[in-house]
């Protein structure tokens, strides 16, 4: 069976950088399970599986634009100290959740900060970063009807409800 839409796949997958530092791997863990055509992967990944089966195992490097995207310096906003209640110190790297315009959550890291102004990058900590992907597909299956209606897979390695 080839991966196509509609299909739930499920993958071994190390993602590394340029320089072969390991980002996520499902190594020693559940394998990704996904509802393949509906946007639950990075979009150059999902692209290059597409038509893939049972076995194959894939090495592929994902531009920026068709992972997380290319870094936005409109994304980076300057914020006062005061709107982080609760926590104790603010220092660079730290990554907090806050919710968009449209409520949606996303996480955003602290760029710098100096006295009470806060600079916040609403960036994907890897936009602007090529994926290196090593990928063994394990499964394909088709897709429930719940599963299709809901937009991702159920059951081990995908959502649980």
């Amino acid at each position: 069976m080839q991966i196509e839409k509609h299909k739930v796949v499920s993958i071994d997958y190390t993602l590394k950088d340029d320089k072969g530092n390991i980002i996520d791997s499902s190594e020693g863990n559940e394998p990704l399970a996904y509802l393949h055509g509906m946007g639950n992967i990075v979009p150059g990944l999902e692209n290059e599986l597409t038509g893939k089966k049972i076995g194959d195992a894939i090495e592929i490097r994902i531009e920026p634009q068709d992972g997380y995207g290319e870094r936005n310096d409109a994304l980076l906003e300057v914020v006062p100290k005061e709107m982080f209640q609760g926590a104790e110190a603010i220092e660079t790297g730290m990554q907090f959740q806050a919710a968009d315009e449209q409520g949606n959550m996303q996480v955003i890291t602290v760029a710098q900060v100096e006295g009470d102004n806060v600079t916040v990058d609403s960036n994907h900590p890897l936009a602007g970063v090529h994926l290196n992907f090593d990928v063994t597909v394990l499964e394909v299956r088709d897709a429930t009807a719940e599963e299709i209606e809901h937009g991702h897979a159920h059951g081990a390695g995908g959502h649980h409800h």
